[in-house]
């Protein structure tokens, strides 16, 4: 479903957005044969939001230009995040600095599904792996 929203922005500027509602169900249709799917769904110069499910594991990377923020939406993961070792489980949250060493082993059944929204705009040129 889309719907389109008008507003105004600061400095009387006018925008646009057509907002959206996405089920996981729809994003990630089917068995999941690969490790890693990422979905974008929206992007403009301030932020990246993408739909990301983890079958297996996301090596150790950082993201030299950007911070992110994920939202765990279902299974569970190990993850590394500079220092620290924790689980993440549906309903955390964890902010990740720009230019911070991370990564995710999934612990579930399930894959380890997570709305990353990064900021500002990300197209993964700026992933680097350890």
């Amino acid at each position: 479903m889309k719907l389109k929203l008008s507003g105004i922005l600061f400095f009387g500027m006018i925008f646009q957005l057509d907002a959206q509602h996405l089920s996981t169900d729809t994003i990630f249709n089917g068995t999941q044969t690969e490790n890693i799917v990422s979905r974008r769904l929206f992007s403009d110069s301030l932020c990246s939001s993408f739909l990301v499910s983890i079958k297996n594991e996301i090596k150790v990377h950082k993201h030299v230009h950007h911070s992110e923020q994920v939202v765990v939406i279902s299974g569970s993961a190990i993850m590394s995040l500079g220092d620290s070792v924790f689980t993440m489980k549906k309903g955390d949250v964890s902010f990740i600095p720009a230019n911070t060493w991370h990564g995710a082993r999934t612990t579930s059944a399930e894959p380890f599904r997570v709305l990353s929204i990064q900021a500002p705009q990300s197209d993964g040129t700026d992933r680097v792996y350890k």
